[in-house]
């Protein structure tokens, strides 16, 4: 069991300098730079075991070892503590994102910040609309014969479409339709609401079932069908900032993974609100992700994740910072959508 010990102390040694120096770790720079309490001679040994068992590699290029996917999922799974984020850092947080003005812009500057503090290509999900309930729908007047229907989430999003009428419609009525809308949705799930459409349209005042009539169609769309999820994607210039080995033969893959946004998005559909998801290398299913790492969470309440945020880059990354940071970034933002 001592032996187990200090093997993983060996491991988190090679994984934190590699971390930190970019170059792959020999026995001897082990010795000197961490206080192991046992000869270069048993660190030799312990990395030949840890080679064998699969948890570290040698690079072809080099003497020294580099952890593989396996080592870095132990070495995460064996975090006792994630290093907390800094005083200055969490107010960095608050200050950055206490000027949000909207949802996109607070999406827009979380982005930003979590690429900053983690050094990570950074990815905020818009709230998922399954996810959202209808806080208001207005009805806006454009002309006698066109009306624009406008869907506002409690999460912050907003959708809007154009109606056009074949009878001219006076503003009276239209004031009547937002009421009669409003009484019947707000605080509905958006996936429960299409559902109430056709019940409406028995139950509505007869001088409104016209009207009410022509805006059906575009309302089940509005409700049923809004704009589809989507990410807000920021430090993609990181990913060329580390090593040959990082990312073996080419960064484009990945890079155009992210830009496709599907597979992240599947990915960001398993997040919760209270556990950080960290997913290593090969445990990506989807190829282009294989040499990259991804650490998310959901931003939200404790109980309901909105929708999801984190960080990807080469498996080669400082995972307790990150996780810090992915985790912090999203209280905010919870916070504030709560807020808003």
């Amino acid at each position: 069991m001592a032996h187990d010990e200090r093997r993983l102390e060996v491991l988190r040694a090679i994984v934190q300098d590699y971390v930190s120096t970019n170059d792959p770790v020999g026995s001897k720079a082990l010795a000197e730079r961490h206080d192991l309490g046992v000869s270069p001679a048993t660190i030799r040994n312990d990395m030949a075991v840890l080679e064998e068992q699969g948890y570290i590699t040698q690079p072809h290029t080099s003497a020294g070892r580099v952890p593989t996917d396996k080592g870095y999922r132990l070495f995460v799974d064996k975090l006792s503590a994630v290093k907390p984020l800094s005083v200055a850092e969490r107010r960095a947080i608050e200050r950055f994102l206490d000027g949000s003005v909207d949802l996109h812009d607070v999406l827009s500057r979380s982005v930003r910040l979590l690429a900053q503090l983690t050094r990570q290509v950074a990815v905020v999900q818009y709230p998922t609309l399954s996810r959202s309930a209808v806080r208001h729908l207005e009805v806006v007047q454009l002309s006698a014969a066109r009306l624009m229907l406008v869907l506002i989430t409690d999460t912050g999003r907003v959708e809007q479409r154009v109606v056009e009428s074949p009878v001219d419609t006076d503003a009276e009525a239209v004031a009547e339709l937002r009421t009669l809308l409003n009484s019947a949705f707000t605080g509905v799930k958006l996936p429960e609401a299409g559902d109430k459409v056709p019940d409406l349209l028995d139950t509505a005042p007869l001088h409104l079932r016209g009207l009410l009539a022509t805006v059906s169609a575009t309302l089940l769309e509005t409700l049923v069908e809004p704009g589809e999820d989507r990410l807000v994607i920021g430090g993609t210039a990181n990913l060329t900032r580390g090593n040959a080995l990082d990312f073996p033969g080419t960064v484009r893959p990945l890079l155009e993974a992210l830009e496709e946004q599907v597979v992240v998005l599947r990915l960001m559909g398993q997040v919760d609100a209270s556990t950080v998801l960290v997913r290593i290398g090969e445990e990506n299913a989807h190829e282009a992700l294989t040499g990259a790492s991804f650490v998310s969470v959901g931003y939200g309440s404790t109980n309901r994740a909105l929708g999801g945020l984190g960080v990807v880059g080469p498996t080669r990354m400082d995972y307790p910072g990150n996780i810090a940071a992915v985790r912090a970034v999203a209280r905010y933002v919870g916070h504030l959508l709560a807020e808003s």
